[in-house]
């Protein structure tokens, strides 16, 4: 089965970053026949997660201008060993912003042309707590790219 894995870098389960990254889920699972959704903390996904993955949406807190440490971590155990082997991965970006979210964007684009991985949305820039429709453009983005996955879109 195709899987989308989702990984949230926020520090509690009760915290914005989570709140996004459950609501992405939720929009994901609208395609649970067809593509298997994996949500997990940064700090707990490795290689083989990646590798299992053909989509990927990454949440994540603006911290001082720039990604969580929790998900520069995942990127710096996974990008060597990933070079050549996912090459146009499809992913996404959510941030919640403290400030206006550029910095955190900028770093991860960055770091996504590197793997290389395929942008397929806008970056989803959330400053300070979500609101209601903040909370359903993320769940729509993981229906978005649940649903690319399943076609074979990307």
């Amino acid at each position: 089965m195709k899987q989308l894995l989702i990984l949230h870098a926020g520090q509690t389960e009760a915290g914005h970053t989570y709140a996004l990254a459950q609501s992405a889920r939720t929009g994901a699972a609208a395609l649970a026949d067809e593509v298997a959704t994996v949500m997990l903390p940064a700090l707990q996904a490795d290689l083989p997660d990646l590798l299992a993955a053909q989509g990927l949406l990454l949440v994540t807190p603006e911290k001082f201008g720039y990604m969580a440490g929790a998900l520069k971590d995942f990127f710096d155990r996974t990008f060597y060993p990933a070079q050549g082997k996912i090459a146009g991965l499809p992913y996404a970006l959510v941030v919640v912003g403290g400030n206006d979210g550029s910095g955190a964007v900028m770093a991860v684009e960055r770091i996504a042309r590197g793997y290389p991985l395929k942008a397929i949305a806008e970056p989803l820039v959330v400053k300070g707590a979500p609101t209601k429709a903040q909370l359903q453009q993320a769940c729509e983005l993981g229906e978005a790219m649940a649903g690319g996955i399943a076609m074979g879109i990307f």
